[in-house]
């Protein structure tokens, strides 16, 4: 047995053998730690690799088992292609290779779920009359919730990369408020009559605008008309025995399927 080695790579430690590193030795690994190739060393004198240290350790696991084992829920497959093509390790090329095949497969037949809301409420508010001068107003704001799930993940980033909220003036991809791969909540509301522009970040109010469109969601007939575009362009169709007609004519549930 070899005494352990302590990589640092991308700041993140990892403890691992020699014989662990050097187990594929045409991979650019290989080459460093069997001294074809030079290392650098961090201040602690840790061999230092200037790459992702999040993912390194499907490389690691990889060199250890020669086997690749992802959590169900991976999302990071780009970065990780990316990486075992610097480290060269060909073996885990080919099995990323296959994995992405199998997903492809998967995913191929989907199911969307859509579940809406509505509801009104009152806002208040301050309005400025003249210097030094405010009054407090009242408005009716039409609140709207979005339960959305998918089989297919690579679907809802399609859906991420296409709606925005507005908060505090800027445009936000709503891919950050996904609680997991399969299920995104969205909670917006409609542009509020008489309302100024500050008391929307002051009071949280996000809005829903589409991209490249530019059109701003202020009804759920629209909402249902931009993600029925972006489902029908990626193969998904209405799924005509479920649910009641009257659910998905009155915007409260939709369902779509896709079959390839």
């Amino acid at each position: 047995m070899s005494d352990p080695i302590t990589l640092n790579v991308g700041g993140k430690l990892y403890t691992t053998s020699l014989a662990t590193l050097t187990s594929f030795p045409d991979s650019m690994l290989g080459a460093m730690f069997s001294g074809k190739m030079p290392t650098k060393r961090d201040s602690q004198g840790n061999c230092f690799i200037d790459r992702d240290g999040k993912v390194f350790r499907y490389i690691l696991n990889f060199l250890r088992t020669s086997h690749l084992d992802l959590p169900e829920d991976f999302q990071e497959m780009g970065l990780l292609r990316r990486e075992a093509d610097f480290y060269q390790v060909q073996p885990l090329i080919e099995a990323l290779q296959e994995k992405e095949v199998e997903l492809s497969k998967a995913e191929k037949n989907a199911m969307l779920n859509i579940t809406l809301n509505q509801h009104v409420q009152t806002v208040h508010f301050t309005v400025r009359e003249a210097p030094q001068i405010y009054s407090l107003s009242s408005s009716s704001m039409e609140v709207f919730k979005a339960n959305i799930f998918s089989t297919s993940c690579l679907f809802l980033k399609l859906l991420g990369s296409k709606l925005f909220y507005c908060s505090n003036g800027n445009l936000s991809s709503i891919t950050s408020h996904l609680q997991d791969p399969n299920h995104l909540t969205l909670d917006w509301v409609a542009n509020v009559e008489g309302l100024p522009e500050e008391e929307y970040t002051k009071q949280n109010l996000k809005r829903l605008w589409v991209v490249p469109a530019n059109k701003q969601i202020n009804s759920f007939q629209v909402f249902v008309e931009e993600v029925l575009k972006i489902a029908l362009s990626d193969g998904f169709c209405i799924d005509s025995s479920h649910p009641h007609a009257l659910d998905f004519m009155n915007n409260k549930i939709i369902r779509l399927i896709r079959y390839r």
